[in-house]
């Protein structure tokens, strides 16, 4: 039997999860204990069918050359795999249909694929979504997202009910219009935009492969799964899946296995027009195995085979091209970009029925298929519960590996880890807050096990490389430094993965601030699934100087507050540098960006690590009964400024109050008491400086307030004439504030 840590293990994880996705009852405790080949590209001719006979198309066998190894054995007669490959089609077809919306060919072309890998291929638990070791899956081409439903659905999973079924693309569903992890349990990543899910899976195989490195033993292997991703042409186009599948394949990552959905056709129609590549061959020189299933319709023993062969490649990933038809049983609209993006239509729906010979009523599934599915409940228990007994000898023989690796699986972190975070004086030497991130990521990494992350080729520019370790490559995947490259986009996915594998796994990644808007799409994924990426963005103004305005960032903080989900930090000093990692690292269901200076900065008095929660807090203030004479406010490099201002003001005879604004999304969580006590309404003369765009201060200087900042592009010249060409100094923040008197 598993000892009471491991089932306490599955408890808390899969509570945690409960609460991640709200009040909804329907995902429980378990009652069980645990815990929780290459070929070219076919022709234009060759490849086109007849859409309007698919009594032919069904009569196809094309020949598929012979496997590596032997094929998986089937797990039970084709008819009933024929009639539970029907049900998949089905049920996304009856609900795009109810729903008029929606995209049913990409289902109904994988529908096998999908079968094979769900009902024979994966190892998974049903009632417990979250357990550690199953395995992944991810519909990278998330458009098709009613083909993981009805999967889900199939499998027993009590986060897709016939009524969310029904429920499809509606408000308030467990099955909106494409995956959302924090909607559905059983979804893995939110992916929609394509490419953006292959990365993901790049991302997931990675942390699989560096837990496995760090934890298994010669006699105890606790880490093994497989991450398995399903992606389209329009995945293959996008720039990200090529930057992520470069870097699996040069990680050697050998249990990610994605299948592509070749079937030629895109929203604008039969990609001929527009991609026209080997696909084959680029993967190959990306360092990939590859197979080609020359029929994904019909061809089930050829898809087992190229699963056993990709899985008995251990070194490199494996990519297996699947021809299919778009829209498969159809008989108006297959093999046509008209059954992509829309629902068949009343009349081909009937059509599609009779061709198929599917007598069932609108999302009914055939008792026969019912019965075969319902296995998977008891055998993921098993699966589970097997696991757990050998996660407690683990736990026994190897306490300390256990004690790391529970941090991991649950997310709790070690008891004071926050302690081993620097601190500062006004007296301890100015440095660039670049440099004071570096002092930061290599405290958190000696405490946290789950601590990782590297930079897009600009390690020694960030300060990001973890001296205490190596780097994580195909020999050495148990190292916690990440090599990216020049692959921001990818970089950004794939730490998406790693986060959204464990609730322990915290990532980071780093590149200039200007170059997120190279990675922007990965970052509001972030955003948008919960995962608490940590973006370590240095060179964050004109401050950095000579590279001018191509390395200048101007407009990206003020858009980045307005990112939904996401802390915007820009520190001033050590202390609030710290400050930012110590949120950063307990928001896990937030991404953190940190904006950091090139130049070198002082010590502040009156800042602190504690008062960083708050977002905006006071660091010095001459005034009394809350009525100063003018608020100066700042981020970063410009608090410095605002304070010098004050002391001119002060001397002057003047109440000043200095507010350091470090994160304007903490900020708007305070009370409204405390949001009072900073910022006073009687207290209308207000003035901000920041050496960005000056968009958005405008609500919290007011309309009797004043801006200081840049809006337009930067410059190439050393960063002290810059600011003094631009206005960011102590003259202009005084000149601005006497004006308001």
């Amino acid at each position: 039997m598993a000892s009471t840590s491991s089932l306490a293990l599955s408890q808390a994880l899969l509570a945690r999860a409960i609460s991640h996705h709200g009040s909804d009852q329907r995902v429980s405790l378990p009652a069980f204990s645990g815990l929780k080949p290459a070929g070219s590209r076919a022709s234009a001719s060759s490849r086109r069918r007849n859409a309007a006979s698919m009594s032919k198309i069904r009569s196809l066998r094309p020949l598929v050359r012979a496997a590596a190894v032997e094929t998986l054995e089937p797990t039970t007669d084709s008819s009933i795999v024929d009639k539970s490959v029907n049900t998949i089609r089905f049920l996304a077809i009856d609900a795009v249909e109810k729903a008029k919306s929606g995209h049913p060919g990409l289902p109904m072309g994988c529908a096998p694929m999908a079968h094979i890998l769900y009902d024979e291929v994966m190892r998974y638990n049903p009632k417990n979504p979250y357990w550690f070791n199953r395995d992944r899956f991810v519909l990278s081409a998330g458009h098709g997202c009613m083909l993981l439903y009805a999967l889900l659905h199939l499998a027993g999973y009590d986060s897709v009910l016939e009524e969310d079924l029904k429920g499809f693309r509606q408000w308030g569903s467990k099955t909106p219009g494409h995956p959302e992890n924090f909607e559905t349990p059983g979804i893995e990543v939110t992916t929609g935009p394509l490419g953006q899910g292959i990365a993901n899976a790049v991302g997931l195989a990675l942390a699989e492969k560096h837990l496995a490195a760090r934890f298994n033993k010669p006699d105890a292997e606790v880490v093994d799964h497989y991450t398995y991703a399903i992606l389209g042409d329009g995945c293959q186009m996008e720039g990200i899946s090529n930057e992520a599948c470069s870097l699996a394949g040069h990680w050697g990552l050998g249990k990610l296995i994605a299948f592509y959905d070749d079937n030629h056709i895109s929203i604008d129609g039969d990609t001929e027009i527009a991609f026209t590549e080997n696909v084959d061959k680029r993967f190959e020189a990306l360092g990939w195995h590859v197979i080609w299933v020359k029929n994904g319709n019909t061809g089930y023993d050829e898809i087992r085979a190229a699963i056993k062969e990709a899985k008995s490649v251990t070194d490199k990933p494996t990519l297996i091209k699947v021809t299919t038809t778009i829209g498969y049983g159809s008989p108006n609209k297959a093999n046509s970009y008209s059954v992509h993006g829309a629902a068949l239509g009343e009349k081909e729906v009937e059509a599609t029925r009779n061709n198929l010979g599917w007598p069932y009523e609108p999302f009914q599934v055939p008792d026969e298929v019912k019965s075969h599915w319902s296995r998977h409940t008891p055998e993921g228990a098993s699966l589970e519960s097997d696991w757990n007994e050998k996660y407690a000898a683990y736990e026994k023989k190897y306490p300390e590996e256990a004690a790391e690796l529970k941090s991991i699986i649950t997310g709790e972190l070690p008891a004071g880890w926050e302690k081993a975070l620097p601190t500062y004086t006004p007296e301890s030497p100015g440095d660039a807050t670049r440099n004071l991130s570096q002092q930061c990521l290599n405290a958190l990494a000696k405490v946290i096990p789950g601590f990782l992350g590297g930079s897009a080729d600009l390690a020694s520019s960030n300060m990001t490389l973890l001296k205490a370790f190596g780097d994580f490559q195909k020999a050495t995947p148990e190292e916690r430094n990440l090599r990216f490259g020049v692959r921001e986009h990818g970089m950004g996915a794939i730490c998406n993965g790693i986060a959204l594998h464990s609730p322990g796994l915290i990532p980071y990644c780093a590149t200039f601030f200007v170059f997120t808007d190279y990675m922007r799409g990965a970052m509001r994924i972030s955003a948008l699934s919960e995962a608490g990426v940590i973006y370590v963005m240095t060179h964050d103004s004109i401050g950095l100087g000579e590279d001018g305005p191509t390395h200048q960032p101007i407009e990206h903080i003020a858009s980045f507050r307005a990112m939904p989900n996401t802390l915007m930090f820009r520190p001033a000093d050590g202390n609030e540098t710290a400050g930012a990692y110590k949120i950063a690292v307990t928001k896990r269901k937030t991404p953190s960006i940190l904006a950091l200076s090139r130049q070198k900065l002082p010590q502040l008095p009156g800042t602190s690590i504690e008062a960083v929660e708050k977002g905006g807090y006071t660091i010095s203030d001459n005034s009394s009964g809350n009525k100063p004479d003018v608020i100066l406010i700042g981020t970063g490099s410009e608090l410095e400024i605002a304070a010098q201002a004050g002391e001119v003001l002060r001397k002057e005879g003047k109440t000043v109050r200095v507010v350091s604004f470090v994160c304007w999304e903490l900020y708007d969580e305070q009370s409204d008491e405390y949001k009072e006590s900073v910022l006073p309404s009687d207290v209308t003369a207000r003035v901000s400086i920041e050496a960005a765009s000056t968009f958005g201060w405008g609500k919290i200087v007011g309309g009797k307030g004043k801006s200081i900042g840049v809006d337009s592009f930067g410059a190439s010249a050393p960063a002290p004439l810059l600011y003094k060409e631009f206005g960011i100094t102590v003259e202009a923040v005084v000149d601005a504030a006497k004006s308001l008197f």
